[in-house]
Order: structure tokens, then C-alpha cells, then sequence
């Protein structure tokens, strides 16, 4: 399957705009369209950007180039989004793209918890795009992703491990909540001291993407009856480290065990912030395929929808698919 020129001019149109708007809300654009555009629904990638593009605020000013003598200054420094996008622009003009991303990915890997998480996100979908297809525009998403993630960097620390169990389902069982409270992502991530052990002893390359791909199962599936803690916000519980997983083919074997413990950190920390005391139980409304799930997804419109459905899809059976089926009955739809 080709998803060449409808994602092509899609992506120039993104670029126009910046990786946030309205303060720091994530721009999805980006991501839904190319997740649109590789699951064969190209016709619909200009329509929904269409109904997207008014939350869209204007590509931010450029203040001061980050350099190779400058940049772990400019790190995690929001106000630097365009100095870090040329950047890495400029070094994606004279090295293959798989070459900086093998330099990057271990620079940047402690701070994928900035921006929501949107920021390692968008980088698994432009790799996703870029291993389907080397094109000017995907690129150019993949300097964009980069540097948000770096302007984004957000480190987590000071955490406190705490008794895990054996499998990933059960790890996630295990996380402790926080105290609930009405403030945003970074505020509720700063409260978050404890989170279980699980895979931590992992070091084995081929060990770390069965266990990575075992979370990515768990969090999934654990969104059909948890996800009414906050149904939007534990989308990323999935889809964070599922973009972790997307990227392991395209990186070096001896960063897939850091990758898969940055991961878990990411999906037990939103499972913390954002987790409901109970699960509830779930049963689908109806029995669908793959394709008449992401179809409903992209009738409902909603960028976390799309990309749960999206993933949903990569782990392919029914209660991933009742998951993404939960986020359309829970979130409201982008109109």
C-alpha cells in the first residue's frame, strides 16, 4: 500500500503550523493523518484536517539557532521549537535520517515524558511514515518531531521503586494512584514518587521488544476498563509506548532495552496521573473488523480516538478493538 501524495500535501500543510496551540495543547494533526494515510483512508486525511485546522495556531518565531556547541543549553527549553526544528532540518540535509535518530533517540529518551508524551509519539509516526516511504515532506515531520521532543524534553525523576509482578497487565495493576486533582499533565507528573518494578532486569534486545510488545497489549486493553478514569488522557498509556515500539526496527539493538524501560515508565506514569480507583466491566456494542473500527473512529473524529484505533490495530484482536470502540462511546467527537 502507497500513502504517497494525499500525506504528502497533507504534512506541507502541517508544517505551517506549530506542535501546539491554545498554550501547550499538542497539535495531532500530524500524527492522525499520517495514521489515516497509512491504514488506507487517504481520502478522508484532507477532510478531517479540514475540520482540524482551526485549533492550528501559527509556526512559532525562531530566537537563537541551536548548534552543536549550543544545544544541551537549549534542551527542554519550549521558547527554542523552530531553532531545534532547523536544526535538525539542517542535519537531515547532509545525514541519512536513520543515522540521527540513532544519535538522538538516546539524548532525548529520558525526557519523552514532555509534552504529554506527544512528543515520542509524533516521532514513532514519523518513522512509520519514513520506513514506508523517503519523501521531502516526511523528512521534514520527522525534523518537526524531533524538535518538539527536544524543545520538550522533560526528564522524570525522583522516583521511588516499588514491588511489581511478572507480567505488564499486572504491573500496571499495580501502580499506585495519585491523590486526584483538577491540575494539568506536568503538575500531576511532578506527584508521581512511586511506580512498580517490571522488566527492569531486562538487557537482551529480542527479550526487551516481546516485553515492550506485551505492554503495549496491556495497556491497550486495559483502556476498555480503566479508560473512564480519563478517557483521553490514558490514551497515551498505550499509544506512548506503542510509538516506542514502532521505532525499534529503525534503531541500533543495543538501544531496544532503554527504550523498552522508558516505555514502561511513560505508560505507569499516565496510569498514576490519570487511573480510576475500579475498573468497570465492558462489553462492545458489536462485533467489528479492524476496518469497521477505525472507520467508526474516524466518523467520531477525535484525534485520540483515531490514534487508539490506531493502535488498536497493530495489536489486532477483539479486546484492543472493544478499547478503541470505549474511547468513541466516551469522548466527545470533533465537530
Amino acid at each position: 500500500m502507497t500513502t504517497t501524495g494525499h500525506l504528502e500535501e497533507a504534512l506541507e500543510r502541517v508544517h505551517a503550523a506549530g506542535p501546539e496551540f491554545d498554550g501547550w495543547l499538542t497539535n495531532h494533526a500530524p500524527m492522525v493523518v499520517e495514521a489515516l494515510a497509512t491504514h488506507g483512508q487517504t481520502g478522508a486525511v484532507h477532510r478531517w484536517l479540514d475540520l482540524y485546522q482551526d485549533r492550528l495556531d501559527d509556526f512559532p518565531d525562531r530566537s537563537e539557532p541551536v548548534t552543536d556547541a549550543n544545544w544541551a543549553e537549549a534542551l527542554g527549553d519550549p521558547r527554542r521549537i523552530a531553532d531545534w526544528t532547523d536544526y535538525y532540518a539542517r542535519m537531515l540535509a547532509e545525514r541519512p535520517w536513520r543515522d540521527v535518530l540513532a544519535t538522538w533517540w538516546p539524548r532525548l529518551l529520558s525526557g519523552l515524558y514532555g509534552g504529554a508524551t506527544h512528543t515520542v509519539i509524533r516521532v514513532g509516526h514519523a518513522v512509520r511514515a519514513l520506513e514506508a516511504a523517503e519523501t521531502p515532506p516526511r523528512i521534514a515531520e520527522f525534523a518537526h518531531a524531533l524538535g518538539y521532543w527536544a524543545a520538550r524534553h522533560q526528564p522524570l525523576t525522583g522516583i521511588t521503586a516499588v514491588p511489581g509482578a511478572p507480567t505488564a497487565a499486572q504491573a500496571l495493576d499495580a501502580v499506585p494512584a495519585i491523590a486526584p486533582g483538577n491540575v494539568g499533565f506536568r503538575k500531576r507528573l511532578a506527584a508521581v514518587h512511586q511506580l512498580p518494578v517490571w522488566a527492569d532486569d531486562v538487557t537482551d534486545p529480542d527479550t526487551a521488544r516481546a516485553r515492550l510488545t506485551e505492554l503495549v497489549h496491556a495497556a491497550t486493553h486495559r483502556y476498555a476498563t480503566h479508560g473512564h478514569g480519563e478517557p483521553t488522557m490514558l490514551v497515551h498509556a498505550a499509544t506512548a509506548p506503542n510509538a516506542v515500539l514502532r521505532t525499534l526496527d529503525s534503531l541500533p539493538r543495543d538501544l531496544w532495552a532503554p527504550s523498552l524501560h522508558a516505555a514502561w515508565t511513560a505508560s505507569a506514569a499516565v496510569t498514576a496521573m490519570y487511573g480510576p480507583v475500579e475498573p468497570v466491566a465492558y462489553t462492545p456494542p458489536a462485533r467489528l473488523t479492524p476496518e469497521e473500527v477505525l472507520e467508526r473512529a474516524l466518523a467520531h473524529g477525535d484525534e485520540h480516538v483515531i490514534k487508539l484505533a490506531d493502535t488498536a490495530l497493530d495489536v489486532g484482536d477483539e479486546q484492543a478493538l472493544a478499547a478503541a470502540l470505549r474511547a468513541v462511546e466516551m469522548s466527545d467527537p470533533l465537530v
